[in-house]
């Protein structure tokens, strides 16, 4: 993990300029790691399209999710001792963004443009990101990716290519989220996908407050997970990473 340098850009508490909790909070600024670093520790994440400027937002209410209070479904559990999927963390950072940033059925558009493709791979080189991945063999066919600092853990964007991979991300994340202690892990705009995989809202205020705690304590030890290939049917047997 790198220490970065002050960013050159000040970010706006949320609560002072959008006090009718509308969630864009500012424009402007850069995609560098100590500008991603500053905002996230401020409660803001970048959201825009392709061609315009970015876009800080922090919503009202938050999106996150308790990982002890996460159960992965029956049919989910099936499946990763069916498959036996291989899970690895950390090992292709930019394969996973970038494959998040593809077209879906559901939407031809994506917000992961380029220029976010290059900001988070920095961010990831700097020790302040990760990425989950699920393999079968040698072909990568799901996983997740976001941003970590401290104890906090900011999840961005999934992908699947065959059914529940993505699900097998987010249960090994919900591990390491665990075997942590993370009260929460952010999930940022609340939708019925991330509902129906246990995710729940805070007021904004209550997330601002926890967060400034959270990015204070020892950042999670990611290595102790990217070393190794760990397999689904042994994590669905076991319900968890280490030893």
């Amino acid at each position: 993990m790198h220490l970065l340098p002050p960013s050159q850009f000040i970010f706006p508490d949320p609560m002072q300029v959008d006090p009718e909790g509308e969630g864009l909070i500012c424009i402007g600024a850069d995609l560098s790691p100590s500008t991603l670093f500053e905002a996230y520790t401020h409660g803001l994440f970048p959201w825009f399209s392709e061609g315009e400027p970015i876009c800080w937002w922090s919503p009202e209410p938050r999106c996150i999710i308790r990982p002890h209070d996460y159960h992965p479904s029956k049919s989910l559990i099936r499946n990763m001792k069916k498959w036996d999927y291989q899970i690895t963390v950390n090992h292709a950072f930019e394969r996973v963004i970038r494959s998040c940033s593809l077209p879906r059925a559901y939407a031809e558009d994506t917000w992961i443009s380029e220029d976010i493709i290059a900001g988070y791979c920095d961010m990831f080189d700097a020790g302040y990101g990760y990425s989950i991945e699920i393999w079968d063999e040698n072909r990568i066919v799901g996983g997740l990716y976001g941003v970590t600092i401290g104890q906090g853990c900011f999840g961005e964007s999934m992908f699947s290519t065959q059914t529940d991979v993505s699900k097998m991300a987010f249960y090994t994340l919900m591990l390491i989220g665990q075997e942590n202690k993370l009260p929460w892990i952010d999930c940022q705009l609340v939708n019925d996908h991330l509902l129906s995989l246990g995710a729940c809202t805070l007021s904004r205020q209550d997330y601002l407050n926890s967060l400034q705690d959270v990015v204070k304590q020892p950042a999670i030890d990611w290595k102790k997970y990217q070393e190794g290939v760990f397999s689904s049917k042994t994590i669905a047997q076991n319900a968890r990473l280490s030893e």
